[in-house]
């Protein structure tokens, strides 16, 4: 997950490293299949807002990796906060439902991205839904 902007804090990529600088050749792929052929496409934009008495991150636009999980992005959310790993974490999406912990962001960006971004709010107790 990286902070968008001009500078970019990296967190590690699900199970790899991201070599900085470097892009690694796409690999070849049928025309049904959708798979993305360069970084900007692999990676997305997403908006954090904080919903009720949680406490609010310093940087709210994000570009992370489509694959991450809802569950890898409420992690995220917690170790940045330094919020215990036991307390919970709800994120919503257009304020009125939680995504499943396996969804992965890139299909609700999909399908949920507005204006080259996704919004979802964060929050420490259920808000919505």
């Amino acid at each position: 997950m990286e902070e968008a902007g001009e500078n970019h804090p990296a967190l590690p990529a699900n199970g790899g490293s991201d070599a900085a600088g470097e892009a690694a050749p796409a690999p070849a792929v049928s025309p049904a299949t959708e798979e993305p052929h360069s970084e900007t496409k692999r990676k997305i934009d997403v908006l954090l807002k904080a919903v009720g008495d949680t406490p609010i991150m310093k940087t709210k636009k994000w570009t992370i990796e489509r694959t991450r999980t809802v569950q890898g992005l409420m992690d995220f959310i917690k170790k940045y906060l330094k919020l215990e790993a036991s307390e919970q974490m709800f994120i919503y999406v257009n304020q009125s439902f939680a995504p499943s912990p396996d969804q992965e962001v890139g299909v609700l960006y999909e399908c949920f991205g507005s204006d080259g971004k996704l919004v979802l709010h964060y929050c420490k107790s259920q808000a919505w839904g």
